[in-house]
């Protein structure tokens, strides 16, 4: 099959889990045997992207929902700065300072541009990375601290990746409408992001 043909999802016909359950499929057969979330560690020759693939599966997903899950604005990924290896950049405190907390840097994404770091602690993606839990925010006017990359924005779903108990990457969807997500997105983006920390070398 056509590698654009897994974005189709029907016009507003699926049920939200059946939406989610073919993301979950066509995630497993994109990023089959492709263990690099960006960039092949050693090599420039090899530009695979699992993330990008991803952040695609879910932006047409959410254009194929009903409201408020039409609604969805940005769909995408945040990446613990020392995960860019090709960049070498620090983001641990023991490299930048023991003052200092890591940084997430802007990774793929679909909508419109973005904050480009996060440091951890701050906003609701650096709140889901430093707690290591998800984070779900029916009304991000009433966060504290919230970032707003984008004024549209309303509501807002963050769900860590884990590996070895530690965050290396997050995934952050943001939805024009308040009350854009409840638990049935929870279990699900869990899901993926539990698939993403299995099939990519970090």
């Amino acid at each position: 099959m056509p590698h654009a043909d897994s974005s189709y999802f029907g016009a507003g016909n699926g049920s939200k889990s059946e939406v989610y359950t073919q993301v979950l499929e066509q995630a497993r057969g994109l990023v089959y045997d492709q263990r690099n979330w960006l960039t092949n560690h050693f090599s420039h020759r090899q530009q695979v992207s699992n993330f990008s693939n991803v952040a695609s599966l879910l932006w047409h997903a959410y254009a194929a929902l009903p409201a408020p899950s039409s609604s969805v604005n940005w769909a995408g990924f945040y990446i613990r700065q020392d995960k860019f290896p090709v960049l070498g950049a620090p983001s641990t405190a023991s490299e930048e300072g023991s003052n200092k907390k890591p940084v997430l840097l802007l990774g793929p994404f679909q909508g419109r541009p973005a904050c480009q770091e996060i440091r951890f602690g701050r906003g609701v993606c650096g709140t889901a990375a430093e707690k290591r839990e998800t984070v779900v925010v029916p009304d991000v006017l009433n966060f504290p601290g919230h970032i707003a990359c984008d004024a549209s924005s309303r509501s807002e779903i963050v769900v860590p990746i884990l590996s070895k108990g530690e965050t290396v990457a997050i995934i952050d969807i943001d939805c024009a409408e308040p009350d854009g997500f409840d638990d049935e997105d929870k279990k699900y983006l869990e899901e993926l992001a539990a698939l993403l920390a299995e099939c990519c070398d970090w």
